[in-house]
């Protein structure tokens, strides 16, 4: 196989797209309790990155037969042929060694128990649960809260100190609505493959509305991150200026357009995602 498509091959099977964001995260709780990030959140981000492919890569080997079934997914690496079976599991090997080998070697055993909780957790319980039920998102949801708490103890905080935790069930919530929004987009291909979605319990109106309910209880928690752990006065005034922008526009397209259409209220509520990872690296930089 040539270099450039295997690397493309292990990049999707990575899902890298969502594995660089929960490098970052978890680089955000480094940056907050060390005040720097060097070399040392460098080492992080990778570790957690090639921890985060690993338990991807995993996952592909788990639903390749109901990837197979969505025009979504079929043409991930699994079922279109491109890799096997077996070719997938030494991806995913060469990705958990690596990863676990750099937590181990240079952050404290927490971390590494951290992020081995987190992958057991998203391919053992999560993604059986998948199958199960349409409400599987919500105990799903804890791997995305996991990884700013992995940074922290990284950088030699407590699991239950009150700031990670406040910076943690942010990540928590937002998980939900982010989940149900890509139902409103490709619920019916879920229903394809047989697997329970809420297209299936509730109309896509209903839907609509439990959406936005989690998105401000996502909102919400952001006034917490602002109140509780951010100290820069101008970092709180950016972070409040997008929340109101985020909750007028939704306000707007979920309670006066007649047509509701999922895929900006996805992507504005990614760009928070995003921003208050970036902020929180910022905040840690400035408040030491």
């Amino acid at each position: 196989m040539p270099f450039k498509e295997a690397v493309t091959i292990a990049r999707e099977l990575g899902k890298i797209r969502i594995s660089l964001p929960v490098s970052l995260s978890a680089l955000a709780g480094y940056t907050l309790l060390s005040g720097h990030v060097g070399w040392p959140g460098f080492l992080l981000a990778m570790g957690v990155l090639m921890m985060s492919c690993g338990s991807a890569t995993i996952n592909h080997i788990q639903e390749s037969e109901t990837d197979i079934l969505m025009s979504r997914t079929r043409g991930r690496p699994i079922p279109s042929g491109r890799i096997s079976v077996r070719g997938a599991i030494a991806v995913a090997a060469a990705f958990v060694v690596t990863g676990s080998l750099i937590l181990l070697a240079g952050f404290p055993w927490m971390a590494f128990a951290l992020s081995w909780i987190t992958l057991l957790w998203y391919n053992l319980v999560y993604t059986p649960l998948k199958k199960i039920t349409a409400f599987a998102v919500i105990p799903g949801s804890v791997t995305g809260a996991l990884p700013p708490v992995i940074g922290w103890v990284a950088a030699g905080g407590g699991v239950s100190d009150p700031q990670i935790l406040i910076v943690a069930s942010f990540f928590f919530i937002g998980q939900i609505p982010h989940f149900w929004l890509l139902l409103l987009m490709f619920g019916d291909q879920y229903k394809e493959a047989g697997l329970p979605t809420l297209n299936g319990i509730f109309t896509p109106t209903q839907i609509k509305r439990i959406s936005f309910f989690w998105i401000l209880a996502t909102i919400a928690n952001a006034f917490l991150v602002i109140g509780y752990v951010f100290t820069d006065k101008i970092l709180s005034f950016f972070v409040l200026l997008y929340v109101f922008f985020l909750v007028f526009s939704l306000l707007f397209r979920f309670l006066l357009q007649s047509e509701f259409h999922p895929r900006p209220a996805f992507l504005r509520l990614n760009l928070l995602y995003l921003f208050m990872m970036i902020l929180l690296v910022v905040e840690g930089l400035l408040r030491h």
